[in-house]
């Protein structure tokens, strides 16, 4: 099956590897070059990574590549059967994307959204085929998390649903169906926990260190609320809670001071080094 990846982001290069991984064909498309250089760069890492980590067996790192085009025209979709968009959390961003989705994708064609937490049916409406759109929450890094939240709108279809779960299950990875929703269950829950354990930090309660180890020793987590936003991304972080914001009108998801300062920075967690910890 050819699978189409829009966005060539942390999430959109996973998303690509994992299904390249598991022998589909896929197209990546992102109009800026750079970010298409850097996806691949990543990709390269993440195969060479899974080799030293002892996770061989399946296809070797020239194959994997070797299935993956990547391309900055939308138009390259249009022999997809299924479409996984990847792009940045903005609410504008997702609608104009579906919307060129469903003007040039094949009539059977999926559409599945990766977003963090817009509603699912929020984004089909922007097309003609809301019983085709599914939301697919990967969570990063994608490639190494086996299990993904399937968010299934109030117009999805059962059979766009088990189109999904059938996919999912091609990549090994289990899909764990929810309702729709502003952050779904996963990240109406997880960007209030960061939240708050970015605003203790801000009053002077507690740092980092501190409240990670909390979590981790007291409650089991293996890793704190504030290494995980590192790991999904301090600028991932922000989109979200500002798009929950915007979606419930509950001041809880307002980004904490801190988080706002290390964005503006630069520092947005271990892909640059730098976040709520140091990673250089």
């Amino acid at each position: 099956m050819r699978v189409g990846v829009v966005g060539a982001g942390t999430m959109g290069a996973g998303v690509a590897e994992c299904l390249a991984q598991a022998g589909h064909d896929v197209t990546v498309v992102d109009p800026d070059p750079q970010a298409v250089d850097r996806a691949r760069a990543r990709m390269r890492d993440s195969l060479r990574l899974a080799i030293l980590l002892g996770r061989t067996g399946g296809p070797k790192p020239a194959e994997v590549s070797a299935r993956v085009r990547w391309t900055g025209e939308m138009t390259d979709l249009r022999d997809t059967t299924f479409v996984v968009e990847c792009a940045p959390e903005r609410i504008d961003l997702k609608e104009k994307l579906f919307a060129e989705l469903d003007r040039l994708c094949g009539p059977e064609t999926i559409l599945a959204t990766c977003t963090s937490g817009i509603p699912v049916d929020r984004i089909a409406a922007s097309t003609t085929r809301p019983e085709q759109v599914v939301g697919l929450h990967f969570m990063n890094p994608a490639p190494l998390k086996d299990t993904v939240e399937v968010v299934r709108g109030p117009r999805t279809s059962p059979h766009t649903l088990d189109r999904a779960l059938a996919l999912l299950a091609s990549l090994n990875k289990t899909g764990i169906v929810v309702g729709d929703g502003p952050g779904f269950v996963l990240n109406r829950v997880l960007m209030l926990c960061i939240a708050e354990a970015a605003a203790a930090l801000d009053d002077g309660v507690a740092d980092a260190e501190t409240t990670d180890a909390l979590f981790e020793g007291c409650l089991g987590h293996p890793m704190g609320p504030l290494r995980t936003a590192d790991l999904i991304g301090l600028d991932n972080v922000h989109d979200t809670m500002t798009a929950l914001r915007e979606l419930t009108g509950d001041d809880h998801y307002r980004p904490p001071t801190s988080l706002v300062t290390l964005v503006e920075a630069g520092h947005l967690g271990r892909k640059t080094g730098q976040g709520f910890h140091d990673y250089r």
